[in-house]
């Protein structure tokens, strides 16, 4: 018995469609430059910082997955109090989550680490965005 609805294909197609949005998002054309700038290091030293690459990716995948799941339980939650949410209230629960969680969350980290207003702007940019997607990607797939 499921307590809770899930549709397992529109978790995995949101969850492919997040990490491209964040890989577009934090791309060499976009703003991984300025981003990498705003936290005080060097432009020419792109690099990873040490960081083996396949631990970054693999975290940022594993962290993504999470948050697809979390937004399609809260999605399921909402299904069952009122009925279909739709793609509308799929991207709404998505945004809304996004604000609340990843934007309000994280600004008392970023100014107490004194990385600035800039930091957070594209950081929870990229968050929100993200979380609106998959909601809307959950959303549509009903």
């Amino acid at each position: 018995m499921e307590l809770i609805p899930i549709n397992w294909l529109a978790v995995g197609v949101a969850f492919v469609v997040v990490f491209l949005a964040g890989a577009v998002w934090f791309g060499p054309k976009t703003f991984f430059p300025v981003w990498w700038r705003a936290l005080g290091k060097d432009p020419d030293d792109m690099g990873s910082g040490g960081m083996n690459m396949a631990v970054i990716f693999g975290g940022t995948a594993i962290a993504a997955a999470v948050q697809v799941i979390g937004i399609a339980l809260a999605i399921g939650v909402a299904t069952l109090a009122f009925g279909a949410v739709g793609p509308v209230g799929g991207l709404l629960i998505g945004f809304t989550l996004g604000v609340v969680f990843t934007a309000a969350g994280s600004l008392s980290h970023r100014l107490f680490g004194q990385q600035g207003f800039r930091v957070w702007l594209i950081e929870v940019g990229s968050d929100v965005l993200n979380y609106t997607l998959a909601g809307l990607i959950i959303g549509l797939f009903g």
